[in-house]
């Protein structure tokens, strides 16, 4: 009995070296060998099929140890089957069911005009007896069956099905869950109470401009202050953490368990000049290839990016996909489209520019095992390498600072709502498809997906691996971007506020608070910002005038409320980016730290903008260039 159970002795292994493995990859070795596939290069997929819980045959396709072409004809020798090494698309018709072979890729069903339909197979070795069985068994389905390549059904599956599939991209949210929806920009009762609103302020300021005037000041006043309040939160909650950090033991590692596949979504539209650079940074991810699954998604008519990315030969991981030109030409449209073929249980989402840590996918995967089934998304820090470049490039290194290592992390911990940055989110994929993945409509999806995951019970956390970014150096460059960023945050606050009660009942009163300071009051302190100091001059003239005492009390004590607003955001701004950066990032910054006031009146003036943009221009992404980094 102890003979019968023990496992079969690899015959390819060197020569004094015994490895035990599994009667199936022993029997996949065989086959493989009788298919002329040398032993060493069976030897090293097998190492490597051992490790990632994976069959020799997926090793020997990822790790290009043979030619998928060369691999798929001889299985087709195998069978004594014809080999048919190109799909004519106009053969393959969008059947219910062809979604399912984007990310398994096994049979295809051709239909030529005047001819018999035939079905084209992509068949796992595994699966070479039982289908040589069925042949002896029926010889007539010889004539009915053709052996493909699996990146050819998949080819063919995508142009297929490619209009259909983008239009239920763009109406999937907006048709299912209208109230997530940014496709209409105001809903009817929004707009009723919008413009209600309006015509109630301006007939306050016709009648009564004194009264109305200290009542949106002191508004106005408020919201300033609960933004500086929650970051100075934030910093001290920052500074804790950078105490609790050099004491911090070691995790205990994981016990060693299978790696799921991995999906890496890229979103490129004109980005010839820095494909070398992302697939250099893919390239060095610590994630075994078998387990990867990179799609770069690209728009149909980009034709220098794809032209390029073709000539690359890239490895069996990566998969260009095409995504239909049709309006609104979104990133999240793009994502949307590319997630019906995600074959990983985890995936992610990168920048064009992107250089993320190697090490940063094993980490979100531990952090998911470590974390509740509850928790689907993890966000990276995304950090700033070219802060040295100009005085644009070093307010954004502080800001990103403050923002993904100082007031994200904060949020975190205290279990409240993310707005996710718009790269290196990781999710676990059912529940990224079970919300309905991004809006196609809204040009901040990240923030609006971050509120939409809290609202359906699932929470979001904070890894600390980076993800390296060049800021934009040309003020026209960020203006657009910010105007872009603007626009989406107003999107996602009308969103949510379309049903405020329910919104307070799914966010509960924190959450609630939070998403109102976080969204609402940092659209309306940057819309306001340089009302504020406005403010602030005028009352301060007052103040110095030989009538000082004339200035009642109110007026002084709004006055004293704006310079902590203008001048104490100034420092919150600078202290929770400068606490969490290392030493070289602050000495990169150097001295433009000091041109925080011009940066904040630039912020203000990309808001008026994206107030402009929203009326005429709601879905219209506009796209930031990118350069190689220089500081890799």
């Amino acid at each position: 009995m102890a003979t019968a159970k023990r496992e079969d002795t690899l015959a390819v292994e060197k020569p004094g070296v015994e490895r035990r493995y599994s009667a199936a990859l022993m029997a996949e070795g065989r086959l493989l060998l009788k298919m002329g596939i040398g032993k060493p290069t069976i030897a090293k997929a097998l190492r490597h099929a051992v490790a990632n819980n994976t069959s020799i045959e997926d090793e020997l396709l990822a790790n290009n140890l043979v030619d998928e072409t060369t691999y798929f004809e001889a299985l087709a020798e195998e069978l004594g089957l014809a080999f048919l090494q190109r799909i004519d698309g106009t053969h393959v018709h969008d059947l219910p069911g062809l979604d399912a072979q984007l990310s398994r890729p096994e049979v295809l069903l051709l239909q030529p005009p005047l001819a018999r339909p035939v079905r084209a197979i992509a068949p796992k070795i595994s699966q070479v007896a039982g289908l040589k069985n069925r042949l002896e068994q029926s010889p007539t389905l010889r004539s009915r069956l053709v052996v493909t390549l699996p990146s050819e059904i998949k080819r063919a599956a995508w142009q297929s099905g490619r209009l259909r599939r983008v239009v239920e991209t763009t109406r999937r949210l907006s048709d299912h869950m209208p109230l997530y929806s940014a496709r209409v920009t105001f809903w009817g009762r929004q707009g009723f109470y919008g413009g209600l609103l309006a015509a109630g302020l301006i007939a306050c300021l016709l009648t009564m401009p004194i009264l109305t005037f200290i009542a949106v000041h002191i508004l106005v006043t408020l919201l300033f202050l609960a933004n500086f309040g929650l970051r100075f939160v934030a910093l001290l909650s920052a500074q804790a953490r950078e105490r609790r950090h050099r004491f911090r033991r070691p995790r205990s590692p994981l016990k060693e368990t299978p790696l799921p596949i991995y999906s890496v979504l890229v979103a490129l539209y004109r980005e010839e000049s820095v494909v070398p650079q992302l697939i250099a940074a893919l390239d060095r991810l610590d994630w075994p290839r078998s387990r990867l699954d990179i799609k770069l998604i690209c728009e149909d008519d980009d034709e220098g990016t794809i032209r390029l990315l073709e000539t690359l030969k890239l490895p069996a991981e990566y998969e260009i996909i095409r995504v239909p030109v049709r309006n609104p030409r979104t990133k999240p449209k793009a994502l949307t489209y590319a997630l019906n073929g995600a074959r990983g249980s985890l995936l992610t989402v990168y920048d064009a520019e992107d250089r993320p840590s190697p090490g940063q996918l094993k980490q979100a995967h531990a952090a998911f095992c470590r974390m509740s089934s509850r928790t689907v998304c993890l966000q990276a820090p995304l950090s700033i390498t070219n802060g040295e470049q100009s005085w644009l490039s070093g307010l954004f290194s502080l800001e990103y600072a403050a923002l993904f290592r100082g007031l994200l992390p904060m949020l975190s911990a205290a279990r409240l709502p993310l707005p996710l940055g718009g790269t290196s989110n990781h999710f676990r994929t059912a529940a990224l498809k079970q919300v309905g993945g991004w809006d196609p409509y809204n040009v901040t999806e990240d923030a609006d997906l971050g509120m939409r995951l809290y609202r359906m019970g699932y929470r979001s956390r904070v890894i600390s691996m980076p993800t390296l970014e060049d800021a934009p150096t040309d003020f026209d460059v960020w203006l657009k971007q910010r105007t872009r960023w603007y626009k989406g945050w107003l999107q996602t606050w009308l969103v949510q506020m379309r049903k405020p009660r329910r919104l307070l009942r799914e966010l509960g009163w924190s959450g609630f608070l939070t998403f109102q300071v976080l969204i609402g009051g940092m659209l309306l302190s940057s819309l306001c910002h340089p009302a504020v100091i406005a403010f602030a001059i005028y009352l301060g003239w007052l103040m110095m005038q030989d009538d000082s005492h004339t200035v009642g009390a109110l007026s002084f004590w709004l006055f004293i409320a704006d310079i902590i607003n203008i001048f104490g955001s100034y420092v919150i701004f600078i202290a929770l980016g400068r606490v969490r950066m290392e030493d070289r990032e602050r000495r990169a910054v150097g001295w433009r730290w000091v041109l925080t006031p011009v940066y904040w009146l630039a912020l203000s003036f990309a808001a008026w903008r994206a107030i402009l943009e929203l009326r005429f221009k709601p879905f219209v992404w506009n796209k930031t260039p990118h350069k190689p980094a220089r500081n890799l």
